[in-house]
């Protein structure tokens, strides 16, 4: 079993103290889940924030975008540090394409 905490639960003025707590307890992943305010009705972060966090941890940033057209921000969450993303089916026409992207931007050779 993989343990991924999401940061949506955290508290954002301590956000790196929250990060290093949970990262000392064994978690396997950090959870990021984006929300655009049009796929899901909440809105919560940009890639600004993985790039913030990307420093902090060495563990994995599993990202998971509700977003309507994933595939438009692929390439700006790869950049900012994620390491997984994970996308709807249903968020956009074109999801062979948005797989492609991710394979490719987020390879990382053992």
């Amino acid at each position: 079993m993989k343990i991924s905490p999401s940061i949506l639960s955290a508290d954002f003025a301590n956000l790196q103290q929250g990060i290093e707590l949970v990262e000392k307890n064994g978690v396997d992943y950090i959870h990021v889940d984006v929300m655009d305010g049009h796929f899901v009705p909440n809105i919560t972060f940009g890639p600004n924030v993985l790039q913030a966090i990307r420093p902090v941890t060495k563990l994995p940033l599993d990202t998971h975008l509700m977003i309507e057209n994933p595939e438009d921000y692929i390439d700006a969450f790869a950049e900012a540090g994620a390491d997984i993303i994970g996308v709807h089916a249903e968020a956009t026409p074109h999801i062979h394409r948005a797989i492609q992207m991710i394979k490719i931007k987020t390879y990382r050779p053992k």
